[in-house]
């Protein structure tokens, strides 16, 4: 649990909040919300704001791969830039130089601990580095052919990056969060496998082995996530059941602890049907929960409906959001932020 209140009373911020700067970000969620946040990230300003679009030049500028033609517009009216390996290309000479994580993390922990040394950030408030899972980007932007070739090299940057952020931010201060987004689409067979072998297990063990590189030194958690893009779904879930299914096989398999894990809650489910898996979902005692049951556009009434209904089923969990607060007008975000305080200061 949260060192400074029950779970209950815990809000955990995904990842992204559009504000102009990470200082911003710390700067406006510690005033609100203070003793209610075990931890902060920097909002994913600048290149980030679109999650990991920003890793599309990364895939454009490598000379190993090329971008394929373009093959129309999908339901949101955006199509995402696809790319392929060369004609000939040998994937075991792919490399991939810095993915931008790092330099990010580094520099928003600067100014998380001068923010900190004022007494903006309350002293038990950790810094939290969001980082999407290898298959993520790649699921997005690569096509499905080639992408267990790109794998190997892109999780191998993507885990020197990690590293350098373990060994450079204290660990008293660091917590890190896995996105784990276009795997729930695989499962729900929104994007095709392009591995065989069962997708539950597959991906559940790679989800464990990111988790198990995190050293136990540091909290580490995982946000499941039905995607955000134009506020829209990859697909509308039944109910929690693919998510519990998952946050099941991935809590059984680490070999160090799980410090929580964030589940989303669409903003039209607040029936019983939707909750009713969270009755089999084995976390340890000291595994934070989150349902992200908070929604802007129906405000505390809404909320507290979604609430209810979650704790037919599961009596301790902390809130948040269903997929961060990114892609929103950043005037909103004051709002956004009380209208976490007033539901969870109310509860």
């Amino acid at each position: 649990m949260g060192d400074a209140a029950s779970t209950n009373q815990l809000v955990h911020l995904v990842g992204s909040v559009p504000l102009a700067s990470a200082a911003e970000v710390f700067r406006a969620t510690s005033e609100v919300l203070g003793a209610h946040l075990p931890r902060i990230p920097d909002g994913e300003t600048g290149e980030r704001t679109s999650w990991v679009r920003f890793q599309v030049a990364l895939l454009r500028a490598n000379p190993l791969i090329e971008q394929k033609p373009a093959e129309g517009a999908g339901s949101t009216g955006y199509q995402p830039p696809m790319f392929q390996l060369r004609a000939g290309a040998d994937p075991a000479e792919l490399e991939f130089p810095r993915l931008g994580y790092a330099d990010s993390a580094l520099a928003s922990y600067a100014t998380f601990a001068e923010l900190k040394a004022a007494g903006v950030i309350r002293p038990e408030t950790r810094f939290q580095v969001s980082l999407p899972t290898p298959r993520g980007p790649l699921t997005l932007y690569v096509s499905p052919r080639d992408i267990e070739a790109l794998l190997p090299a892109y999780r191998a940057a993507l885990m020197r990056e990690l590293a350098e952020v373990c060994a450079a931010v204290p660990h008293t201060e660091l917590a890190v969060q896995w996105d784990v987004a276009p795997e729930i689409g695989l499962l729900e067979g929104v994007f095709p496998a392009p591995f065989e072998g069962d997708p539950q297990t597959v991906l559940a063990q790679a989800l464990v082995a990111l988790g198990d590189a995190v050293p136990e030194t540091v909290p580490m958690g995982y946000h499941l996530c039905y995607g955000d893009f134009g506020h829209q779904h990859f697909v509308e879930p039944r109910d929690t059941a693919v998510l519990v299914g998952l946050a099941n096989r991935v809590a059984g398999g680490l070999s160090r602890p799980l410090n929580w894990v964030h589940l989303p809650v669409p903003r039209d489910r607040d029936d019983a049907d939707y909750f009713a898996p969270l009755e089999d979902l084995r976390l340890a005692p000291d595994t934070e929960l989150y349902l992200g049951l908070v929604h802007s556009t129906d405000g505390v009434a809404g909320s507290r409906r979604r609430l209810a209904a979650a704790s037919k089923f599961r009596s301790e969990f902390g809130i948040g959001t269903e997929c961060g607060f990114g892609r929103r007008d950043p005037a909103t975000i004051p709002a956004l932020l009380e209208l976490h305080r007033d539901l969870i200061e109310t509860r």
